[in-house]
């Protein structure tokens, strides 16, 4: 862990301390133990999963820092990433975990109480369903998720999730500049307005990262999100 700690300083300014440090390492060790059986993830490697998952999840509190951060949602946390690791900085957090694989789910709660993390809420569901349900649409300060859908889908996935004052933040790689361009749409119908996009280098990774953060400037018609599918099948 000494080099993932010294990583989220050097690179985002976040300090780990020995129980975060244990923490991870423990999220490590179940997460390598589990895809022996079970294929949760194709970053497989102690130094991948430090790197690709840990440090990647840690580059979101560049643009998380500062901002209200009482409850967040992660639609498509497959492993429980960027979810997770940020439950592990901010342990006041109100956290979501979505996932729709039923196996990744069970990993998440499985690490939820390895953990013994408390606050955090794991569903297995679709972000469709959730952003019609009173209980989740328009609740949180943050919806994020990572590598789950091109722009315009994931925002009509995310926006209605956000209550007005809060803001989306889609972790994209190189081509998230187009991605933006192509969602501007989306993100207006949806009542989003683009912040900002934050370049991230990870190391030893190539391809240059995005944070893309939309704000949530006006409440989202109850038209959307549509049905289950849709989305992905007809972009706004």
């Amino acid at each position: 862990m000494r080099e993932l700690t010294q990583n989220a300083f050097n690179l985002f300014g976040v300090r780990l301390n020995v129980t975060q440090q244990r923490m991870f390492q423990t999220y490590e060790d179940e997460l390598i133990a589990w895809n022996l059986q079970v294929n949760l993830t194709a970053i497989n490697t102690a130094e991948q999963i430090r790197t690709k998952h840990f440090l990647d999840s840690i580059s979101t509190v560049c643009v998380l820092r500062g901002t209200p951060l009482t409850s967040l949602i992660d639609i498509g946390t497959g492993a429980g990433f960027p979810g997770i690791p940020l439950k592990i900085l901010f342990p006041e957090m109100r956290l979501t975990l979505v996932e729709s694989v039923g196996k990744k789910a069970v990993f998440c709660q499985h690490i939820v109480e390895c953990l013994g993390l408390s606050g955090v809420e794991v569903l297995t569901e679709r972000a469709e369903s959730l952003g019609q349900n009173p209980d989740y649409r328009e609740h949180y300060d943050w919806a994020v998720a990572r590598a789950v859908a091109i722009l315009p889908v994931l925002t009509e996935y995310l926006l209605p999730l956000v209550r007005v004052g809060g803001a989306m933040l889609a972790m994209k790689g190189e081509q998230a500049p187009a991605e933006v361009h192509r969602a501007e749409h989306a993100i207006n119908v949806l009542g989003g307005h683009v912040r900002k996009l934050t370049p991230i280098t990870l190391p030893g990774v190539a391809e240059e990262r995005y944070l893309v953060v939309v704000d949530k400037v006006a409440a989202t018609s109850i038209v959307y999100p549509r049905r289950v599918g849709v989305p992905s099948k007809k972009p706004l």
